[in-house]
């Protein structure tokens, strides 16, 4: 491996047709090891991997970069560059072996499991030994079994590794450091992501804390003013009275003139304070004009018009075969959904949950706008067909659903400019999109895959509490056992087929 080397300096980049850069002055050098880059959907995580590995050029500023960049991306599309290459590549033994990559991958990309072509993507990547290495999204679709393998690979990297992850346990297992990006800032923190973020939660406190003091201070201050004004005033008023008396010919000893002068001295130090106290009250509110409070919005989303369907039964399917290639096949006995089910289908990668996810959708008894189906992968193309269509629903439409959005932790207008929505944003979208018109049954295929962290706990409560029925495939256990009540569970019988078991 090279030297490893990776510095941005005033760095600014924005995609074609936004209104504002997502970067602006962007100043980072990257150490050895492990950094997380962190922030919601949409605020360019994934465009600054392909920044500063060279996919994307930037508008001004310069990246300083030695040695091999690599960039693995997100989407399981298409298989790696190079992936033949590593097959029969001697030195990649050892690296197969680990993330269990197996010889005829390339023959049958298309029948593997998007957890099986995430395994290949980095084992690759690791294989050609870049000095930088940009991972986006690695924990996506990988079972525990294969993530302890992929951690375990990754703790051995050398060289500077970016890291883009949901993955909370992840990036505090990996990451010495973490960039938080919150367009057009990015803020560099050391430690883990909960480490990083409990800072940043901690600085924006004390400065809302310290901004509450000084609004309190200006406000005592302007409202002292006034009150001053108004004394002033009136003895202004009254000190013009007096000067309207004459001034009593046998004034010997001159008191009558001296209160005169004495009211109107204190006339001039009323006027004095009162412009005192608005300066200072000025002085208290550039100071909070120059102290920068992030705005933040309101999150947490509520299946608004959701129902229970009012039937029994939204599928019944006799038992039966999937075949899954290779001449394997899926094995299940009678299936359910009723119209209260919440149903958590598990099992380890390659075992054909997907498969049986589009089995159940085309026998489904369901009026197609009330199903809600957000598959475990949106392709490139058709996540610019959602966006075109999201722009030209009806006004009233596409307000509800991009208030969704932005409940979600999304920005709707940065979403809305955008060519191509990041995959956690399509896939906040389709969500968005099936709530408004008010589901009788949700469909998610590893639904907290691509989702950022405020996202995925908005989307956590919102399905413990939404009324209708729900069918979800995930390797997140904690998210299932706060939301399902029954399991599917798919494991490999002693033929090498699937079967799956109903566990209530």
């Amino acid at each position: 491996m090279s030297f490893a080397q990776l510095a941005l300096q005033s760095v600014e980049f924005a995609h074609p047709g936004m209104t504002a850069p997502l970067f602006t002055d962007l100043t980072v050098q990257f150490p050895s090891g492990w950094t997380g880059i962190v922030g919601p959907n949409g605020a360019g995580k994934t465009t600054l991997l392909k920044v500063v590995t060279g996919e994307l050029a930037v508008q001004s500023g310069s990246v300083h970069r030695q040695g091999l960049a690599l960039y693995v991306a997100q989407r399981t599309d298409e298989p790696p560059e190079m992936f033949e290459d590593f097959i029969w590549a001697p030195d990649a033994t050892v690296l197969k072996a680990r993330l269990r990559v197996s010889e005829d991958w390339p023959d049958r990309w298309s029948t593997l499991s998007h957890g099986e072509r995430k395994r290949a993507q980095i084992a690759v990547a690791l294989w050609r030994e870049p000095a930088v290495l940009a991972l986006d999204e690695p924990s996506n679709h990988i079972d525990a079994d294969a993530r302890r393998l992929l951690l375990l690979a990754l703790t051995e990297f050398t060289g500077i590794g970016l890291l883009v992850s949901h993955d909370r346990a992840l990036l505090d297992e990996l990451c010495t450091q973490c960039l938080i990006i919150d367009p057009p800032d990015a803020v560099m923190r050391p430690g883990g992501v909960t480490e990083a973020m409990e800072q940043q939660d901690s600085e924006e406190k004390s400065a809302r804390h310290a901004d509450d003091i000084m609004r309190r201070t200006e406000n005592r201050l302007r409202d002292e003013a006034q009150r001053r004004r108004v004394v002033a005033e009136q003895k202004s008023a009254a000190s013009r009275g007096s000067k309207q008396i004459k001034i009593p010919i046998n004034d010997h000893d001159g008191r009558a003139q001296r209160n005169l002068a004495k009211m109107s001295g204190k006339d001039a130090y009323a006027g004095k304070m009162v412009a005192q106290m608005n300066q200072r009250a000025g002085k208290v509110a550039t100071q909070r004009s120059e102290t920068t409070l992030k705005k933040r919005y309101e999150t947490g989303i509520w299946v608004d018009g959701a129902s229970y369907m009012p039937r029994d039964f939204l599928l019944r399917l006799p038992a039966g075969s999937l075949p899954l290639g290779g001449g394997r096949h899926l094995n299940f006995p009678d299936l359910e959904i009723g119209g209260t089910s919440r149903i958590a289908i598990t099992g380890a990668n390659g075992l054909g949950k997907s498969t049986l996810i589009n089995h159940l959708l085309a026998h489904l008894q369901l009026p197609e706008e009330k199903l809600v189906s957000v598959p475990q992968e949106i392709s490139a193309e058709d996540s610019r067909v959602l966006l075109e269509a999201v722009k030209r629903l009806p006004n009233d439409e596409r307000g509800r659903v991009m208030t969704t959005i932005s409940r979600l932790g999304s920005r709707p207008a940065r979403l809305l400019e955008s060519a191509l929505p990041s995959p956690g944003e399509v896939r906040k979208l389709l969500l968005a999109i099936g709530i408004v018109r008010g589901p009788h049954l949700i469909v998610m295929d590893e639904p907290t895959n691509h989702m950022d962290l405020p996202g995925i706990m908005c989307l956590e409560g919102a399905l413990v509490d939404c009324p209708c029925a729900m069918l979800l495939v995930s390797h997140d256990e904690e998210f299932l056992k706060k939301i399902t009540a029954i399991e599917w569970h798919l494991s490999r019988d002693g033929t090498g087929d699937t079967r799956l078991e109903i566990v209530a």
